[in-house]
């Protein structure tokens, strides 16, 4: 008979971050190590919108980590950033 899993089973399986590794949401961009590639089709097309209701050109040549950087300063500027 198989066992449930618990939140233990994630100390046996190698795929499962430990507690002590940031999530890509609280990592740094300049510290991810795709970082230099070009952005995703996910990021361009929120970049895009997050582009058009700020006003703002957008620059479909960013990387990775410059178009997160990107959409936190939109984020901030059309109102969808988190509050602090």
């Amino acid at each position: 008979m198989a066992s449930a899993r618990n939140d233990h089973d994630n100390a046996a399986d190698p795929k499962s971050p430990d507690d002590g590794t940031p999530s890509n949401t609280e990592k740094d961009p300049s510290e991810w190590t795709t970082g230099d590639e070009p952005m995703t089709g996910a990021q361009a097309s929120y970049l895009k919108t997050l582009s058009e209701e700020a006003k703002e050109e957008f620059d479909p040549s960013l990387n990775k980590a410059d178009a997160s950087r990107r959409i936190d300063e939109l984020q901030n500027k059309t109102g969808r950033g988190k509050q602090s």
